[in-house]
């Protein structure tokens, strides 16, 4: 189908362009910009963005789609409707579903049911141990001819750092990127909050910040003496960061991610055992926030993602020691990014690139269109209305998983219409 998106701002963090024109799409992709139709261009179907920002759909590294094993929490169906909702058009699932993403046709099987019209492309991590138990290597080349595009442990930590040396000197010899979050499994066992005043006060079980630390320090020593390109998830820490900015400045390639939880929250939002705030890692001191907040402006940060985890009911109302971790977060991804810009007064094409271009570039897709708007790119693109208020709701969440911090909120930016291959996978008002 053919499609005109006119009377947007149009924006486009990777070349800079930011500007009022129209978007041109046919057969899956963008075919022109500008203010007149490339010739013999003719139009099946406009989509009226006056008011609207017109960006690349967004780009999640962490987005758990639950299946296979856990579909009482959530459906690749119900997942994929949150997806296009929340703008997401290309996402990294991580490696912990049941059984895990260790086999070739486990990834297989999920990439074929993933390929559907009006689907995000999903790109599955694949698991860096056999069963995540770090212990037998997988057979990383088979998992990437599969349609891994990483490995990782998704939130298990490998306690055996031979193992774990092994596996990033493979993974080094043939530039399969290595992701891992940081944590010590021995000095994070059995908490359930950030060691500090607040876990104190409510007699819950602290994870301190140097569980991150040691962990991240032997990471980052492994990828300096193997060269395995070593990305960190889920990064909580002001010491953490720290950490990160010496080893650039010592000349290590290293990137790192932070999620929208830990970007707008800190412990003291747990208030009185709030299960909604029980996440992993979990929400840090309010200096960290700030912290983070900062590392993400300057591009200490390279990547804000969702890290959805949907959670059934049953699991999060409970006590807070005893609730599931996680929190929906597809559908938030686009607002809670342009509140952090608006507070923190970061111009809006760089906001956008923490979640278009940037991890487009860290999954080794930009230089493909992925997470750009130019001619040739895949017509993946997010329509949104940067005033628009709403407040979440367990009603208007698409996803399985009702879960999340900001239930009750107000946000601001909502997505109007979502391109995915140039099909229309989300319209807000159902129309054309």
């Amino acid at each position: 189908m053919k499609i005109e998106i006119k009377n947007g701002r149009v924006i486009d963090p990777a070349s800079g362009l930011d500007r009022a024109t129209s978007v041109f799409a046919t057969a899956g992709r963008i075919v022109g910009i500008g203010d007149k139709a490339p010739g013999g261009f003719q139009a099946e179907g406009v989509i009226d963005a006056t008011g609207c920002v017109v960006c690349p759909g967004l780009v999640d590294l962490s987005a758990r789609l639950r299946e296979p094993g856990f579909e009482y929490k959530a459906t690749l169906e119900s997942e994929m409707a949150a997806a296009a909702a929340g703008g997401v058009t290309r996402l990294v699932c991580p490696p912990d579903t049941d059984p895990p993403l260790d086999e070739p046709g486990l990834v297989e099987m999920l990439k074929h049911r993933a390929r559907q019209p009006g689907f995000a492309h999903v790109h599955p991590m694949g698991a860096l141990t056999v069963g995540l138990a770090g212990q037998r290597l997988t057979e990383m080349a088979e998992l990437t001819e599969a349609g891994c595009i990483a490995f990782g442990q998704a939130s298990v930590s490998i306690v055996d750092t031979q193992v774990l040396m092994r596996a990033m000197q493979y993974a080094a010899t043939f530039g399969f990127p290595v992701w891992l979050q940081a944590q010590d499994a021995h000095l994070a066992k059995l908490g359930v909050a950030h060691d500090g005043a607040v876990s104190a006060r409510l007699g819950l079980a602290g994870i301190p910040v140097v569980a991150e630390t040691v962990a991240l320090a032997t990471y980052l020593q492994l990828a300096r003496e193997t060269g395995a390109r070593l990305h960190v998830r889920r990064l909580s820490s002001a010491a953490g960061l720290a950490m990160i900015r010496a080893a650039r400045a010592d000349g290590l390639a290293v990137s790192c991610d932070i999620t929208v939880q830990h970007l707008h929250l800190c412990d003291e939002d747990i208030g009185f055992f709030d299960a909604h705030m029980r996440l992993d890692p979990p929400l840090r001191s309010a200096t960290d926030r700030a912290a983070l907040a900062a590392g993400l402006a300057d591009g200490s940060i390279d990547v804000l993602c969702s890290d959805h985890t949907p959670v059934d009911d049953d699991a999060k109302q409970q006590p807070f020691g005893e609730a599931e971790a996680g929190a929906t977060g597809l559908e938030l991804l686009l607002p809670l990014t342009l509140r952090w810009a608006m507070e923190a007064g970061i111009p809006l094409p760089q906001a956008l690139a923490r979640v278009t271009s940037d991890p487009a570039r860290i999954l080794g897709l930009l230089d493909r269109g992925c997470g750009r708007l130019v001619p040739g790119a895949p017509a993946d693109i997010c329509v949104f209305d940067p005033a628009a208020r709403f407040t979440v709701s367990r009603e208007r969440l698409k996803s399985q998983g009702k879960n999340t911090p900001f239930l009750g909120r107000e946000l601001q930016g909502e997505v109007r219409y979502t391109l995915i291959d140039g099909h229309l996978a989300y319209s807000a008002d159902r129309l054309l």
